[in-house]
Formats: structure tokens, sequence, C-alpha cells
């Protein structure tokens, strides 16, 4: 038997040969019998928030350890009270860090205490924006507690995410479409869709998604009645897509 060929008749590749890689086109991607259109399509779209999200910290402080606790205590259950009164208009609310520290004196040696101070830090988001101004106003009513937002925002799987990108690859056929028609010819196959950033390329800038405020109440700051309910604006999202797009033409006749 000739050495050339296995027992099936096949030749034989000499050891050593370089081998193809895995899925490499028979024709080279952009010759001349397959010129190729690269082109990026971008969305930008102006939509309302859906929810809001505001951060809440109580705060306490005392000569004693276990009076600063148990005013934190009961301050904290008074904030959460008022939360969840507010029902379904209330998505999350959750409780991050709880500290109680000790604050010493400037003079004197040895570890002489003056005070405790205790902070608790809560989250709530928010989809009913007519509660919201209330809510933000009672909680500064409150004693020793501070209100930091709102951050309005999109919910993670709002739909608006998946019309921007639908958006930004119609821009991208439309733009291909309109180079090939420049050409006088037509496109033949999409070769490949990439998120910008798929392929290493530089991230776009952000615009801000957020407005952000302050309202702190200590006591006697504020009196139990007669506070106005905050009048809160809530400021549009802007949702970006922006896409890589390759395509394959039929060749021009130049």
């Amino acid at each position: 038997m000739d050495d050339s060929t296995d027992t099936a008749g096949t030749p034989s590749v000499p050891y050593g040969t370089p081998s193809v890689p895995y899925g490499t086109p028979s024709v080279p991607y952009g010759t001349p019998d397959a010129p190729r259109v690269a082109v990026t399509g971008e969305a930008r779209l102006e939509v309302d928030p859906e929810v809001a999200r505001i951060h809440v910290t109580v705060t306490s402080r005392d000569r004693e350890r276990r009076q600063a606790l148990d005013d934190l205590t009961r301050r904290n259950a008074a904030v959460l009270d008022l939360i969840k009164g507010y029902g379904d208009a209330v998505e999350t609310l959750e409780t991050g860090a709880l500290s109680i520290r000790p604050e010493f004196t400037s003079k004197g040696r040895g570890e002489n205490i003056r005070a405790y101070h205790g902070h608790v830090h809560l989250t709530a988001v928010l989809g009913d924006f007519t509660a919201l101004g209330e809510l933000v106003t009672r909680l500064a009513d409150l004693d020793l507690t501070s209100v930091d937002g709102p951050w309005w925002e999109l919910r993670p799987d709002s739909p608006v995410h998946g019309e921007a990108r639908s958006q930004a690859v119609r821009e991208a056929v439309q733009r291909a479409r309109e180079y090939a028609a420049a050409l006088d010819t037509r496109l033949a196959a999409l070769v490949e869709l990439a998120d910008l950033g798929a392929e290493n390329a530089a991230p776009y800038a952000r615009e801000p998604k957020m407005m952000h405020a302050r309202a702190v109440a200590f006591d006697g700051g504020m009196e139990a009645e007669g506070a106005a309910p905050l009048d809160l604006e809530p400021r549009r999202q802007t949702v970006y897509a922006m896409v890589n797009a390759r395509f394959t033409m039929h060749p021009p006749q130049l």
C-alpha cells in the first residue's frame, strides 16, 4: 500500500502540516467578490423615570451607650412604620449599615468617652411619585433623620432598553443600505452585530440620570403640623444604545 494514502484511499496529511482553524471561511471576508461595509447604529431616547430611590439615615446621640441604642431603635421603628404605611407605592425597602460608635473627648488621658453616636441607613424605592413628595416631607419631619434623594431611575427590566437597542439596529441597517445604494448595489448578508464594547471599543459617555436633593430634620427643625409636601418634578431619563454591524454587499459595478 502506498504510504501517501490511508485504508479508505484518502490522501493522508503529512505530519506537521498546519491545520486550518475550524470555522475559517473559504472566501476571505472583504474580498472583491464579497465587499463589506461596516457601520455603527445609535439610538437615544428621552423617557420619564419609572422609580425613585431615596436614602434615609436615622441617628441618635447620648452619653450612655444603652440610651443611644434605645433611641436609635425607636426612631428606626418609626421610620420603617412610616415608609411601610405607603403600601404598594413602596416597591422595595432595605436596611443597610448600622453603627454605634463612641465619641472621645479631645482633652485628658485615657479612654474618656463624651457620647455615643448611632446610625442606621435605609433605602426605599418608590414607583408612585404622587406619594413620594409627601413621604420625603414626613421623613424629614422626624427627629434626627436625614433624607437623600430622590434618584430617578428606570427599572433594570424596563422595555425601554430593548426599544433603544432595536432602534440602534434598525439605524445601522438603514445606514448600511444607504452606503450600498450610493454604490448602486444592495446588501447581501449580515456578518456581525456587536454591542459597543464587545470589540474593545471606547465606552460612550453616560449622561447623568439622577437628580439629588437633601432634606435634614433635627429636633425642633420643623413643626409636626403644617409641613406641606415637597413638589418634586421627575427628571426625564436618557437611554442610549449603540451597535457595530458589518455586512457584505453584492459587488458593485464601478
